[in-house]
């Protein structure tokens, strides 16, 4: 049975194909003849299906989950009532993914595979904000098809990059994903990685569809407080904050997201202005727009959903087409439809849209283009992924100031005092957003002025910035910053006393910055600016290298300290 609704499935796609000579053939009438032929031998339920995502919720190379959600979650798959899932990673968690997704359910519709591929997959590049400080387009765009190309090797075929969101407000952790303040630098950019992550053939297996995320204004929220309320004027909306995304559509960006943020009162995962009539309407974008995480929900707490019914009725009539982590659409749009709340014209075309993409990316040829264990194991830190991204890091340093010309440092015959402990962490300089990759992965600055052995390298580590344990700071964690520890002091000003200059490596820890990071102050952490300032009165040969997520207060620094870089 299931062999024959399969060959079913293929004679009615082949003859959505056919065209005579009054069609146009190209392909996208070809697709979206397909597309129809898909839909029109679709129950609601597996319609329904299509636009619901789930997250990684069981070890997929295990045994079947027994009980629970994860029970539900996994019944749901195996009767084809999953479009998409987030946050499985690898050739061979996925494969088993996609074969109980092709072989196992009726229609045999296969899974697209979100990840959050934000600088780099496993090869990291700078993060998002540093990149834009190179202004180097053509680099930031092959940065993204190194990205593309290692997470499709592993099995990921939709990325939920570039964050395209203008931001003026440094005390927002999610700067460092954007380009940051000028709309114009942000749509060139914005542009470049779209066009890197998806190529010129969305068909392509080494190439990945991307997505404008957060549709729209979460860059302005007030305070810089993530998740807050956004109160702009139509001048800002239009001028500022949507010129990106445009920038993004006109690329060809395939998906869009909505965000957790209210614009104008009004959530923007419910927004009709934003979704139904600016970006499928005046904009005619044609790809899909997802939710963020749980933010369908959201409305609810919000104050302008009534209750998990409600908030699904306002998303899809808004134009929000697949629910990521809310669970409400699986749950509630068949009895919506029952109710006559909700019209199935609306169903059928997010369903529409997102079988569109998934031809788009050629998974209907091919449920298993991505999934090739040996060119995973190929791609995979390639030498070439990491010459690229170092190009990518050497045009993201900026030089801030080298008012008596300390810099370059010389190679021989130099006694350079080094300090801090970001000058010997091999992690926080990977910033943010890169679960995908492996902790402690980085060269230290430490390492790198070891390979000079000509000079005479004392290294201090001065203060502490975190105190969480092992130094190593999780994604969902609180960064634990050291406000009192100045132990180290001692040394490193006996240190930095009779060095030639002092490379002093100061700044942010990784996590800092980034979604739930915001900070009220944006000074250098903890004891930081005090260690600085004790170094600086027994040597004022200081090159300052600050790392960080965001723009920091440096105004002491650039009042008294004669070298400043900029390295992220």
């Amino acid at each position: 049975m299931k062999k024959y609704c399969i060959i079913f499935l293929i004679i009615l796609t082949l003859n959505g194909c056919q065209t005579n000579t009054n069609i146009s053939n190209n392909k996208t009438d070809i697709i979206n003849k397909k597309v129809d032929s898909l839909l029109g031998i679709m129950t609601l339920d597996e319609k329904i299906g299509q636009m619901n995502q789930y997250n990684g919720f069981w070890d997929v190379t295990g045994p079947a989950p027994k009980n629970g959600d994860a029970k539900f979650k996994f019944n749901n798959l195996k009767k084809g009532l999953v479009g998409s899932m987030l946050n499985v990673r690898g050739v061979e968690e996925i494969t088993a993914l996609q074969k109980i997704a092709v072989e196992e359910t009726r229609l045999g519709i296969p899974l697209i595979i979100g990840n959050d591929v934000i600088h780099g997959y496993k090869t990291l590049s700078p993060i998002p904000l540093a990149e834009a400080a190179s202004w180097d387009l053509k680099e930031i765009e092959n940065s993204a098809r190194i990205a593309a190309l290692e997470a499709s090797a592993a099995g990921t075929n939709w990325t939920f990059a570039p964050m395209v969101d203008i931001s003026r407000d440094a005390r927002w952790g999610r700067v460092m994903e954007g380009a940051g303040e000028d709309p114009f630098l942000g749509s060139l950019i914005a542009a470049a990685r779209v066009r890197g992550f998806q190529g010129d053939d969305l068909s392509k297996n080494h190439t990945i569809a991307a997505t404008a995320k957060h549709f729209a204004g979460y860059g302005f929220s007030e305070s810089g407080r993530d998740y807050n309320t956004v109160d702009v004027s139509k001048n800002t909306l239009y001028n500022v904050i949507l010129p990106p995304f445009k920038a993004t559509l006109d690329a060809g960006v395939r998906t869009f997201m909505n965000g957790f943020n209210e614009l104008d009162g009004i959530p923007v995962t419910g927004s009709s202005f934003l979704q139904r009539d600016l970006l499928k309407g005046e904009w005619e974008f044609n790809g899909f727009v997802i939710s963020d995480w749980g933010s369908i929900r959201e409305m609810i707490p919000h104050g302008f959903a009534r209750d998990g019914s409600h908030a699904t009725e306002l998303a899809i009539k808004a134009g929000s087409d697949m629910d990521m982590e809310s669970h409400l659409y699986i749950k509630k749009i068949k009895e919506l439809i029952e109710a006559k709340k909700l019209d199935i014209e609306l169903v059928d075309d997010a369903v529409s849209r997102i079988l569109r993409v998934k031809f788009e990316l050629g998974l209907f040829d091919d449920p298993y283009k991505y999934l090739n264990a040996e060119r995973e194991k190929e791609v995979l830190y390639h030498p070439d992924n990491q010459k690229g991204v170092l190009e990518m890091a050497k045009k993201s340093i900026v030089l801030l100031k080298n008012k008596t010309n300390l810099l370059p440092l010389k190679k021989e015959n130099q006694t350079i005092a080094l300090i801090g402990a970001l000058a010997n962490d091999n992690n926080s300089p990977l910033g943010n957003w890169r679960t995908n990759s492996d902790n402690n992965s980085a060269i230290t600055v430490l390492e790198g002025m070891q390979a000079y052995p000509k000079n005479k390298l004392i290294y201090k580590r001065g203060a502490d910035v975190n105190l969480n344990k092992g130094g190593v700071v999780k994604f969902h964690e609180k960064v634990i910053i050291n406000e009192n520890d100045k132990s180290g002091f001692s040394a490193a000003k006996s240190a930095a006393k009779n060095a030639d200059v002092v490379v002093m490596v100061l700044g942010e820890d990784g996590f800092q910055s980034g979604e739930g990071r915001s900070r009220t102050s944006i000074g250098i952490p903890g004891v930081q600016q005090e260690l600085l300032e004790e170094v600086y009165k027994v040597n004022k040969n200081i090159v300052l290298v600050l790392m960080n997520g965001r723009p920091l207060n440096i105004n002491w620094a650039d009042k008294n300290i004669p070298s400043i870089v900029e390295a992220w």
